[in-house]
Parts: structure tokens; C-alpha cells; sequence
């Protein structure tokens, strides 16, 4: 492929993008359609589904373009800093527009297409959980944590709090309650005298 149309097939990729994630905004995904994503981007239908074989995929690829930030995690040589510092970038993200409501209706169609829960465990979730534990078994090789440190399910305990606020109760996600999360979680996990 050419440089010029190689460029000209990444403005096309952004254009639809975008079209997905301002008709996402407006009416929300369940009605969203790849006509009117077809119509707004200026692009066939054949287009997009040459690149994205369902709404669902496609609604994935625009949500994850928006993570303009890293989450990698630091290595200061404190692990409850480190967690802190990517945990509070997550919360700031899912704490708003557009993430906030986006994210949610990913995760709804997860809940019901096998194709979406995949990608979005092989492309956010798995690189997400991997970064996380290989700190966490810094952490655990330096002393920080206890030997025999579980660190899958340190990852869980971890996760779990943010999405349970996130999903289930709508509370909202704070520095605060990041901060309670992991006190609470290294009081009792860190190595034992």
C-alpha cells in the first residue's frame, strides 16, 4: 500500500471511529447502526464491515481510540504509589465523559456477544491485568509484598472494588476511595515480620 493511501485509509479508520463514538453520544449504543455510521462517517456500509464484522466490534475499536493516556505502571520502588498513581488514572477516565457511559455500554455487550468479551479481554483487559501483576511480582521479588503473595488474586481484589462502584452501585470513583481501597488491601497483605 501506498504512503497516500495508507494515510487516506487512516483518516477513513478515524472518521468512522469518531461517527461511532458522537452517535454512541447521542442515542446511546443500542441505537447505534452501521448505516448511520455508514451515513455520517461518508463511507459504505461495505467499508466498515470489511474492517468491522459486527456493530459490536466496531463500537469496541472507537471506545478503546479514545485511551489517550498510558496506564503502565511505574516501578519507584513503592508499590502502594505505584498501584495508586494507575489506579487513580483509571478512575479519572471512567470518571467522565466520554469514557464513563461508553465503557459501561461496552461492557453491556460483552455481557451478550462472545466476539466483543474476547477482544476486549485480549485487548484491555489481558495487557491491563499483565502490567499489573508483573509490578506486583517486582513488588513481591523486593520484599514489599509476602512471599507467598497471591498475585492473580491480588489483581482481582484490586479490579473488583472500581467495577463493582463503576457497575453495579454508581457510586462515584475517587482518589479517596482508591486510597481506602488500598490501605485496606495492603494492611493485611503486606509481608508478615
Amino acid at each position: 500500500m501506498t504512503d497516500h493511501r495508507a494515510a487516506r485509509a487512516a483518516n477513513r479508520t478515524e472518521t468512522i471511529l469518531r461517527a461511532t463514538l458522537d452517535l454512541a453520544q447521542e442515542g446511546g449504543y443500542a441505537k447505534l447502526s452501521i448505516e448511520a455510521v455508514a451515513a455520517r462517517a461518508g463511507v459504505g456500509k461495505h467499508t466498515i464491515y470489511r474492517r468491522w464484522p459486527s456493530k459490536g466490534l466496531l463500537f469496541l475499536d472507537a471506545v478503546l481510540s479514545l485511551n489517550t493516556q498510558s496506564l503502565a505502571h511505574p516501578d519507584t520502588g513503592d508499590i502502594v504509589a505505584d498501584l495508586r498513581e494507575v489506579i487513580t488514572r483509571v478512575v479519572d477516565l471512567l470518571g467522565r465523559p466520554p469514557w464513563d457511559s461508553l465503557y459501561r455500554d461496552l461492557i453491556g455487550e460483552a455481557q451478550h456477544d462472545p466476539e466483543v468479551a474476547d477482544a476486549h479481554k485480549q485487548r484491555f483487559i489481558e495487557p491491563q491485568t499483565a502490567d499489573t501483576r508483573a509490578r506486583l511480582e517486582a513488588a513481591r521479588d523486593q520484599g514489599q509484598l509476602a512471599a507467598d503473595f497471591d498475585l492473580d488474586l491480588a489483581m482481582e481484589i484490586l479490579s473488583g472494588p472500581l467495577y463493582y462502584r463503576f457497575l453495579i452501585t454508581g457510586e462515584p470513583l475517587t482518589h479517596a476511595y482508591v486510597d481506602r481501597v488500598l490501605q485496606m488491601l495492603f494492611t493485611g497483605l503486606g509481608p508478615k515480620p
